[in-house]
């Protein structure tokens, strides 16, 4: 049973340490808005509707995550075209932010920076889908330089900033794991994500219906890595949105089928990935 196009990570969980401090980065900067706030959390959208974008769970007495851990590499927040894309950019390049680098993925175009705890972020736009190229069922990727004026030249008015895209959504995810070989069974074998590139050095991609990656895992510098402890910031959980519980229940057998612990509880089914990422699906 093949997950449909209609498969989407639709919210990611993070802990933080300062509140205030990522709201600055993540609301007043990039213009997420907020949609609720409790004693210590913050729920985060590119629009004013659910689900959120983000969760942000603040723990003061959390530790930076140790390097060589597992965990979250980033968040790619995929943007609508170029336009968007650069009208956010300008906007945290005028405001002083560290990038830590612009590639052309030939399938997307992509600017990388990390929040106020150290969590990778990709901001992102695809390419048009018919020029994505695939040779024997894998979709052709690369990291290359990315020419910045490409994108800024998409804008004739620069100045102008209301805020994040309102159609801004998660286009992926990527882990930072310890075994591609176990990575591999957990998200194609079990919960049945198409490899779309295995040729990468150190990573593997997964997707959903013919998208260049929903998912990517890489062992950059995680192979044979711990799981970060339970008090590190980063990840808490990422949920996927599937078309209907038939394919949860599933995803279900044959996590069974492989001794995985899992909590399926009307439309919502828990479990956790080899290196313990909180994996969510639901309907």
């Amino acid at each position: 049973m093949k997950l449909p196009l209609t498969t989407k990570i639709i919210s990611v969980d993070l802990k933080i340490i300062d509140m205030q401090r990522s709201l600055e980065f993540y609301s007043d900067l990039l213009g997420l808005i907020i949609l609720e706030r409790g004693d210590n959390y913050t729920l985060l959208s590119a629009g004013n509707s659910t689900p959120y974008l983000l969760k942000l769970v603040e723990d003061v007495n959390a530790l930076p995550r140790s390097k060589g851990t597992t965990g979250l590499f980033h968040i790619a927040l995929r943007f609508p075209g170029r336009k968007e894309l650069a009208r956010v950019f300008l906007r945290l390049f005028k405001n002083k932010i560290k990038f830590q680098g612009f590639s052309d993925h030939l399938v997307s175009e992509s600017i990388y920076l990390s929040d106020p705890d150290g969590n990778g972020i990709e901001l992102y736009s695809d390419k048009p889908k018919d020029i994505w190229d695939w040779k024997f069922g894998q979709v052709l990727m690369d990291t290359l330089p990315l020419d910045l004026s490409i994108i800024t030249n998409e804008l004739d008015d620069p100045e102008i900033w209301n805020g994040i895209h309102p159609d801004v959504d998660i286009g992926h995810i990527h882990f930072n794991v310890s075994n591609l070989n176990e990575s591999e069974r957990f998200y194609n074998e079990i919960l049945g994500f198409d490899i779309t590139n295995k040729n990468y050095p150190g990573a593997i991609f997964f997707s959903a219906g013919g998208y260049h990656h929903h998912i990517g895992v890489n062992i950059w510098s995680s192979n044979n890595g711990a799981s970060p402890d339970n008090n590190s910031t980063g990840l808490m959980n990422c949920t996927i949105r599937i078309p209907d519980k038939s394919f949860l229940s599933s995803i279900e057998a044959r996590a069974k089928e492989y001794n995985i612990i899992t909590n399926l509880q009307e439309n919502i089914l828990q479990l956790q990935d080899p290196d313990n990422n909180k994996i969510i699906l639901t309907v």
